[in-house]
């Protein structure tokens, strides 16, 4: 089943339910998908689509999270988690870290990197193979610290 095909069953259910926060989490990514094929890039929606669309509407809630918690706008803020949890159903199961870090140790000896110059060759490789399953900050942050001799 497609994520489009899965978004239109799940909104049917929460509207069954009148469950209001996935209402407006599962909205947003109907939303996005719309926008999406109505584009004109001529992109296909693919699985590779799907998860990108999925983690740029996390992190632009994460990152509204963020200003709210500094603000101390907690009724703000429940919103963005309750949303952020709605979206993240969606997406493949996130890696532990210390297997994130077992398979960027494979990916530095496979590629025979062997300091900071080599990050953006050990990044390309890393980015394709943990697509969805690790966020691409905590990709990168691990990369540094392996390549840096942690």
């Amino acid at each position: 089943m497609s994520l489009e095909e899965r978004i239109m069953t799940d909104l049917k259910e929460a509207m069954k339910a009148k469950d209001k926060a996935a209402l407006r989490g599962i909205r947003a990514i109907k939303s996005e998908i719309i926008k999406f094929k109505t584009s004109g890039t001529g992109d296909v929606f693919d699985d590779g689509a799907e998860i990108k669309l999925l983690q740029k509407l996390v992190k632009s809630r994460q990152d509204s999270l963020d200003i709210y918690e500094k603000q101390n706008r907690e009724d703000l803020a429940v919103v963005e988690r309750e949303e952020i949890a709605i979206i993240q159903k969606y997406l493949p199961e996130q890696m532990s870290m210390e297997t994130l870090k077992e398979k960027i140790g494979e990916i530095i000896t496979q590629t025979g990197a062997s300091g900071m110059k080599d990050m953006g060759k050990v990044m390309g490789m890393a980015s394709k193979s943990f697509a969805g399953k690790a966020d691409g900050k905590t990709i990168s942050s691990v990369v540094k610290e392996l390549l840096a001799g942690g």
